[in-house]
């Protein structure tokens, strides 16, 4: 069974969105469906995209799994945005979570770090 993902995120100030998604994802959308709706394609068949609907704005919660998950938010913080929160789970999984503006919550997550992977910053366990 083929498999694609198209994950909507609601915003009221799109040209604001825009440019935060922008910072977050790394690059420009990789197409513009309309004057009110930006897509990017994480992967083949992946994509997030942002669309101007304020009555919805600020509900949206996606999680995505990267490998990496330290150097990508690493990436993040050099072009201007820091994680709001860290998480480290019992069984290793690993979470680092972003706001929007309009408190849309995005999380990137990664598999637990090898023992001799030294480059963990602190962060908070979860239960």
């Amino acid at each position: 069974m083929a498999l694609d993902l198209y994950a909507g995120i609601p915003v009221a100030d799109y040209a604001a969105a825009l440019a935060w998604y922008e910072l977050l994802l790394g690059s420009p959308p990789t197409f513009v469906a309309s004057d009110t709706e930006a897509v990017w394609e994480l992967a083949e068949h992946r994509s997030v995209f942002i669309e101007h609907r304020p009555e919805h704005a600020g509900h949206a919660l996606h999680t995505v799994f990267v490998d990496g998950l330290e150097e990508l938010v690493a990436q993040v913080a050099n072009r201007g945005l820091e994680p709001t929160k860290r998480e480290t789970y019992a069984n290793g999984v690993r979470k680092a979570t972003y706001f929007d503006p309009d408190g849309n919550e995005i999380q990137f997550g990664g598999a637990p770090l090898s023992p001799s992977h030294d480059a963990r910053p602190p962060s908070q366990s979860v239960d």
